[in-house]
């Protein structure tokens, strides 16, 4: 199994929600207004920098990992939207 988080424009919360129904992605937990710095400039939710991001974990099967960027990457790129992800393995313990 995997644990990703994914930095996502908030412009572009909604469409991930959609995302993860349709590809059968059963849970997440979801921080809507994220600031910081990276490679996208500057995201603080103020006016001199208006920008945010939204920051979703989940843990999906290791074989859904690929799908999810695939199509995520697709619709960032056909948008003109930003998106990060990282992976990490893991393991349920409970």
């Amino acid at each position: 199994m995997k644990l990703l988080m994914i930095v996502v424009d908030s412009e572009c919360r909604e469409e991930l929600e959609v995302l993860f129904k349709r590809l059968g992605v059963s849970g997440y937990t979801e921080i809507p207004e994220v600031h910081g710095v990276g490679d996208t400039g500057i995201r603080m939710g103020s006016g001199a920098f208006p920008a945010t991001s939204s920051l979703f974990f989940t843990v999906v099967e290791a074989d859904k990992v690929q799908e999810l960027k695939e199509t995520l990457s697709s619709f960032c790129g056909t948008y003109e939207r930003h998106f990060k992800m990282i992976q990490w393995g893991v393991e349920e313990i409970v």
